[in-house]
């Protein structure tokens, strides 16, 4: 398995596998720009030709409340058979270390019920910042999300490569 950026040909698998994961759909239009844009992000993992999973950055030009301007990362998505085989991490892993070559710090939002996601992002030093019912664009069922940070460390980038 390995990750690399999505380039426009991934579009399409991207989208099957949205559905097949969760059911829901993403915004084709939206999702092209982003694989172009300088400051975001996307990324593949792709296991025996396939992709198997991706995810994506954002960066907001602007703070928010609580919410710095900054490097945030977004979604995560894995094939629902291959999940809890390290893809998710892999893909976590290729993101942050493209955004601490451009940032100290590292950004996302969650909601408190996820206890997985958080825990999972702990082995990367996240640590909440801030809780509020909104960051940016994104609102939370049960009224109120945390804003997690972690800072580069000088040994973090050592792990999966990926282009810059």
């Amino acid at each position: 398995m390995g990750v690399r950026p999505a380039v426009k040909n991934d579009i399409l698998p991207i989208l099957k596998l949205q559905v097949e994961a969760d059911g829901s759909s993403i915004d084709a239009e939206a999702l092209a720009p982003a694989i172009d844009d300088v400051t975001r992000l996307v990324v593949v993992a792709v296991l025996d030709g396939s992709v198997v999973g991706w995810g994506k950055t954002h960066f907001w030009h602007y703070a928010d409340g609580p919410a710095p301007a900054g490097h945030y990362l977004g979604g995560v998505t894995v094939t629902p058979n291959l999940r809890r085989r390290g893809i998710g991490i892999a893909l976590t892993q290729a993101r942050l270390e493209w955004i601490w070559h451009r940032s100290m710090d590292a950004w996302y939002v969650v909601n408190p019920s996820n206890s997985a996601s958080i825990e999972l992002h702990r082995r990367w030093g996240f640590i909440e910042a801030a809780r509020a019912p909104k960051f940016h664009t994104t609102e939370f069922t049960g009224g109120v999300g945390v804003l997690m940070r972690a800072k580069r460390h000088g040994s973090t980038l050592t792990g999966a490569q990926i282009i810059h």
